[in-house]
């Protein structure tokens, strides 16, 4: 059997590619692409591609969730953002840093 691992640790642990499993508001499992983190302001982005194609969701496209603690334990979680001011600013970091890494 396979060990579980917290998303979050996952999340931080530089030497872990594998995917990582959420559960969704309906109690259905969903595999994530680790894509990036981008520290921005007050929070730390998940940049997360879904492993199978999911609806409303282009091939190419990825989720932003915010790594968020709960008020009543002090536990991290993952929260879907979606202000898309807030997407569009975590992309933006991204693809500036992917431009940077790529260049000739």
């Amino acid at each position: 059997m396979a060990k579980s691992i917290n998303p979050i640790d996952a999340l931080y642990d530089e030497n872990n590619s594998d995917n990582i499993t959420l559960c969704n508001e309906r109690g259905e499992l969903i595999e994530f692409e680790q894509i990036a983190l981008i520290p921005q302001g007050e929070y730390t982005y998940a940049i997360l591609k879904p492993a199978k194609p999911m609806e409303g969701l282009g091939e190419d496209e990825g989720l932003v969730f915010a790594i968020d603690t709960a008020e009543q334990d002090g536990k991290e979680y993952l929260r879907l953002v979606t202000d898309e001011a807030v997407i569009d600013s975590v992309f933006d970091v991204y693809d500036a840093l992917w431009a940077a890494e790529n260049e000739d």
